[in-house]
């Protein structure tokens, strides 16, 4: 039907054929009376014809034409061909500039790796667009970012095309839209007929593990709803969790604008992780986890009642043992002072490690890229510390106690052989733990 060298529209010159469906074809052009390359985007007015593609197309022209942005495709023309040769059904046709380059989709192929630095620069010059087309009035959503939407041209700057799934918000609420977008970039409020500028950033953010990984995200494992991907990349955990942020399954969790999204991107090792494992039921273990620190406080163990009950038994021989030291005293037995003063002291000192640190005491582990600091405290006072290098440290393991049911911790040990163990833990606890911790220390 169409051909290379076919004159339609009176003025437009076909190239070649960048793309073609059931429906519609898209063509590089060229204008006739000013040599300028455009592309030409069809849409076939047949009886199959959905009637959402048509609004789709019209509402793309419509946006396109209010649209004024240097990484955006400028609108030039929009019109009806009734008696195209070879076709039975008149044809839309979308003209718009041509952007010399290849998609980011077409440079995977290929065969190409983004490098982190890469990947971010792509980052800021697709969320500096998205800033302007979510803060127009009313805002407009593409709703179909992936990398064959985003091209990569000659003068190496990306800009954003294809507005067939565009959407602006000037509708009342409550009103749905059709669903579009691709499988794998598509947040699930998306799929429920619903988008917000949020949307766009998940799509976004999909793109970019694509680009990563060099998988796409529908071929990627999922835990908890999440895009599983860290492991397969070796890049800063800033970024990791930047992208985390920006494909949280939950809207309400996820980065709101694309501005935010800059200035999250800018400030990414302050990021903390979504949450990826599961915490064990009741436990009251608190981690703080960034890119460039983690901190870990372990809870003193046992319920309050139970250290009450500990304090009350502790309490009550020592009351005693006094009223008894100053009854003799009172007689003169002054054998009984110096019976007391060596005795109590190693009674003490004996119950300190057996009851009241694993009771009252508790341990916060402290590292970063360049040191850890393992910290036993008391009522809330550090009484021993210990420190190692984060790059000695060799394995994580259940510290091996000689009692099989006696309850154990979690035992770092560096390269050197030397070994920092925690206060007792449960069984679910030490497998978590060692989880988060190695899970840290692998970035």
């Amino acid at each position: 039907m169409l051909e290379v060298g076919q004159v339609i529209g009176s003025c437009y010159r076909l190239q070649k054929r960048l793309g073609q469906d059931t429906s519609r074809q898209t063509w590089l052009a060229i204008l006739l009376d000013s040599q300028e390359q455009v592309v030409l985007k069809l849409l076939a007015l047949s009886p199959q014809m959905q009637w959402d593609e048509h609004k789709l197309f019209e509402r793309e022209a419509a946006v396109l034409k209010n649209l004024e942005h240097p990484r955006i495709p400028k609108y030039k023309d929009y019109f009806t061909i009734e008696n195209l040769p070879g076709s039975r059904f008149a044809w839309f046709v979308l003209v718009q500039s041509y952007i010399p380059g290849a998609s980011l989709q077409e440079l995977l192929h290929q065969g190409k790796h983004f490098l982190e630095s890469q990947v971010e620069k792509i980052a800021i010059e697709v969320l500096t667009i998205l800033v302007y087309l979510h803060e127009l009035t009313p805002s407009v959503l593409h709703r179909d970012i992936k990398p064959s939407n985003l091209i990569l041209g000659e003068d190496d700057r990306v800009y954003l095309v294809d507005f067939g799934a565009v959407q602006d918000k000037a509708v009342a609420e409550g009103v749905t839209f059709t669903v579009v977008g691709t499988y794998g970039y598509v947040p699930m409020e998306q799929f429920a007929g619903r988008a917000e500028p949020a949307s766009d950033l998940y799509a976004l953010g999909a793109t970019l593990i694509h680009l990563l990984t060099g998988t796409a995200p529908a071929n990627l494992p999922l835990k908890n709803s999440r895009i599983e991907f860290a492991n397969l990349v070796s890049v800063n955990l800033g970024l990791i969790n930047w992208l985390g942020k920006l494909t949280e399954p939950n809207i309400a969790s996820r980065i709101k604008t694309a501005s935010s999204a800059i200035a999250a991107l800018e400030n990414k090792q302050n990021l903390t992780p979504p949450i990826t494992t599961n915490k064990p039921t009741g436990s009251k273990i608190k981690i703080t986890k960034s890119a460039s620190q983690l901190k870990i406080e372990l809870p003193k163990r046992g319920a309050k009642s139970l250290r009450s009950f500990y304090l009350i038994g502790l309490c009550i021989p020592f009351v005693w043992q006094i009223i008894q030291f100053l009854n003799f005293m009172l007689n003169g037995a002054t054998y009984v002072f110096w019976f007391y003063i060596l005795v109590t002291p190693s009674f003490i000192i004996t119950l300190l490690p057996v009851v009241i640190l694993p009771v009252f005491g508790n341990t916060h582990l402290y590292f970063d890229r360049e040191n850890f600091e393992l910290q036993w405290k008391l009522f809330g006072l550090c009484y021993w510390r210990k420190r190692g290098k984060t790059a000695l440290i060799e394995k994580l393991y259940k510290e091996q106690t000689k009692a099989a049911l006696a309850p154990m911790g979690i035992t770092i040990e560096l390269i050197k052989g030397q070994k920092f163990t925690t206060t007792p833990l449960s069984t679910v606890e030490r497998h978590w733990l060692i989880d988060e911790i190695a899970d840290w220390l692998k970035f």
